[in-house]
C-alpha cells in the first residue's frame, strides 16, 4: 500500500475522533460585515472513512485512470477527494476557485477527465462525457458505506500523486507531474526541517495558501504524515486581518507556512507577536526571497520561534534546501542563504554551456535528485527541454533545469532571481509572456510588454503592463483610466488576479533591439 496512505489509515485507528482538517470561513453578519468567522472540522475516522467511500465510487465509475480535477476553495471535502483519488489510483489536479474559468476550462481540455469533484459552485464549461461531482454529491457518497476500495487500486511510488498547474510562456498552463516517490521522499526529509523537531511532535499548521498553490503540499502532507492538525483560513479570512487575528488567537497553530509578502503584511500590525500565537514553533519560508529585515522583525516578535528559509521550484516537489535562519545566520549574510541541499538532493551551479562555476559565481540552478518531477503533463516538447537523466555513483536520477539564478558558497545556496522572464509576486510563480500573450487576447491592445517594479531588497512588488493601444489611438487612451480598469476586468477573465499587472501604462510603440525582440531595458530607461 502507499506509505502515506497507510500512515491515515493508522492515525485514524490510533486517533480516530482528532481532527485533522479544520477550515474557518468568514460569516457575514446583519450588517454585511464579515467580522465574525464560522469553523468546520473533519476526524482522522472521517477523513478515512470518507476518502475510501470516495475512491470506492471512483474505482467503479473510471475506466481508466486519467487525472481527477478537484474544484474548490479549502472546503473539508477537497482533503478528502485529494486522499479518494490517491486510494483509486488517479492523480488529483487541485484548482481554487480564484482561477478564471477560461484557464479551468484549459486545464480540462487538457486532461479530459472522467470525473471532476467540485466543493463549490461551478461556471466553466464541462467536456461531453465527463461526470460531474457537486457539494452535495460528493457528501452523499462519503456518508454512503456501499463502496469499499480495493486495496490494490492505490497509487504506486512511479504513479503521479498530484499535477499542479503553474503559469506557461505560451499563455496556457504548464501541469507539473508529481509521482508518490517524489513526494514519499520530500515528506520524510520536511519532517527533519530544523534538526528533526517537526517529527517529534503532534502539531497545528497553519494553510494559508490554496490548494492549487504547491506551498499547500508543506503543510498538508507534513501534517497528516505526523498526525497533525491542519488549520485552513479561506481568502475571505486572509483579507481581513483583524479577523484573521482572531482565529489566530483560538486556532493555536504551531508551524506557520507562508511567504516573506504575507509575512510583511502580518507584521505591520503591532499585535503580530507572540502574545498572539502563544505557541508558534516554527516558521518555513518558501516561494520567494526572505529579507534580511523581514526575520529581524519576526525575530523581535518571536523570539523563541525557530526560522527556516527553504527553495524549491514547483518541479522538485516544493523545496528541497533549508537554512535555519538564527541570529548568527543574520548576522553573518546579507542575502541570507536558501540553504544546503538535502539528502537524495544535488545543487549545480553553471554557465550557458552547462560547465560548472566556481564557489561563489553565478549561474542557473540545476537540480538533480529523488524529489524531481517527472515532467509536465501532455507536454513532451517542454518537457525534454527542461529534464533529464543524470547519473551520479551509478544510479540515475532525473534531472531539472530551473532557469533561476543562484551561487553556492560555504555549502550554502543563494538565490538570485530568474534568468529568464519568471519572476516571483507574493510567492506565485509567473511567466511574464503568459500574461502578454493574454493581454494581446484583449480587442483594444496590439502589442504588450510586462516589467516587474522592485522595493529596496530586490524583491518584486508589483507589475506594470505597456500597451499599445489598437487603431492608433494611444495620446488619447494614456489619460484613460476607465479604459485601464476595463483592461484589467477582462485580464480578470483570462487569469488570476495575482497576475494582473497593477500599472498599466499606453505607450506609442515598443522599443525593439537590433535582433527585432523587445528591448526591455530601453522601454523601462524610457518610463523613469
Amino acid at each position: 500500500m502507499n506509505e502515506m496512505i497507510h500512515q491515515i489509515k493508522e492515525y485514524a485507528k490510533k486517533n480516530p475522533d482528532s481532527i485533522a482538517y479544520i477550515v474557518y470561513d468568514a460569516a457575514e453578519t446583519d450588517m454585511l460585515q464579515k467580522s465574525h468567522y464560522t469553523v468546520d472540522s473533519l476526524t482522522w475516522k472521517e477523513l478515512n472513512q470518507y476518502s475510501d467511500r470516495l475512491a470506492g465510487y471512483i474505482s467503479t465509475h473510471t475506466k481508466g485512470r486519467n487525472p481527477i480535477i478537484v474544484y474548490g476553495h479549502k472546503n473539508k471535502y477537497m482533503l478528502s477527494c485529494f486522499i479518494a483519488c490517491a486510494k483509486s489510483g488517479h492523480a488529483y489536479i487541485p484548482i481554487d476557485v480564484s482561477v478564471p474559468t477560461s484557464r479551468v476550462e484549459d486545464i480540462i481540455g487538457s486532461v479530459e477527465p472522467e470525473i471532476i469533484l467540485a466543493t463549490e459552485d461551478k461556471d466553466f464549461l464541462l467536456p461531453i462525457g465527463c461526470e460531474y461531482l457537486d457539494l452535495m454529491s460528493i457528501r452523499n457518497i462519503s456518508y454512503d458505506g456501499q463502496y469499499e476500495i480495493a486495496q490494490d487500486l492505490c497509487t504506486k511510488p512511479e504513479d503521479t500523486f498530484y499535477i499542479i498547474f503553474t503559469s506557461g510562456s505560451t499563455g496556457n498552463p504548464k501541469g507539473v507531474k508529481i509521482s508518490t516517490e517524489c513526494l514519499t521522499n520530500y515528506v520524510k526529509w520536511a519532517q527533519n526541517l530544523a534538526g528533526g523537531g517537526i517529527s517529534q511532535h503532534t502539531y497545528r499548521f497553519l494553510n494559508q495558501a490554496p490548494f492549487s498553490f504547491d506551498l499547500s503540499v508543506m503543510d498538508i502532507y507534513l501534517s497528516l504524515c505526523t498526525g497533525g492538525t491542519i488549520c485552513a483560513v479561506t481568502k475571505e479570512i486572509q483579507k481581513n486581518l483583524k479577523l484573521l487575528y482572531k482565529v489566530l488567537s483560538v486556532a493555536d497553530v504551531n508551524i506557520w507556512v507562508f511567504t516573506p509578502s504575507f509575512a510583511d503584511v502580518c507584521l505591520s500590525d503591532h499585535c503580530f507577536n507572540d502574545k498572539l500565537l502563544k505557541n508558534m514553533k516554527y516558521f518555513l519560508f518558501c516561494g520567494e526571497v526572505l529579507t534580511n529585515r523581514t526575520v529581524e522583525r519576526l525575530r523581535e516578535n518571536f523570539p523563541e520561534s525557530v526560522i527556516v528559509n527553504t527553495y524549491g521550484p514547483t518541479e522538485s516537489t516544493v523545496c528541497v534546501t533549508q537554512a535555519v535562519i538564527d541570529e548568527e545566520t543574520l548576522n553573518d549574510y546579507n542575502p541570507l542563504p536558501v540553504g544546503a541541499a538535502k539528502p537524495g538532493t544535488w545543487i549545480f551551479i553553471v554557465d550557458e554551456n552547462g560547465n560548472n562555476m566556481p564557489d561563489g559565481e553565478e549561474g542557473e540552478i540545476i537540480i538533480v535528485g529523488d524529489t524531481v518531477s517527472t515532467g509536465y503533463y501532455r507536454n513532451e516538447e517542454q518537457t525534454k527541454k527542461s529534464f533529464s537523466i543524470y547519473t551520479i555513483n551509478g544510479t540515475e536520477y532525473r534531472l531539472y533545469r530551473t532557469g533561476d539564478k543562484g551561487y553556492k558558497k560555504n555549502g550554502q545556496l543563494f538565490y538570485c532571481g530568474r534568468m529568464d522572464f519568471q519572476i516571483k509576486l507574493h510567492g506565485y510563480r509567473i511567466e511574464i509572456e503568459d500574461i502578454e500573450n493574454n493581454l494581446i487576447k484583449i480587442p483594444y491592445v496590439e502589442k504588450a510588454v510586462v516589467l516587474p517594479n522592485f522595493d529596496d531588497s530586490h524583491r518584486v512588488k508589483s507589475l506594470t503592463a505597456y500597451l499599445v493601444y489598437r487603431e492608433n489611438s494611444t495620446k488619447i487612451a494614456t489619460f484613460d483610466f476607465q479604459l485601464s480598469q476595463k483592461i484589467k476586468r477582462e485580464l480578470k477573465q483570462l487569469l488570476p488576479e495575482y497576475m494582473v499587472p497593477k500599472k498599466i501604462k499606453f505607450v506609442d510603440f515598443i522599443p525593439m533591439t537590433m535582433n527585432g525582440k523587445v528591448d526591455r531595458k530601453a522601454l523601462e530607461d524610457s518610463q523613469r
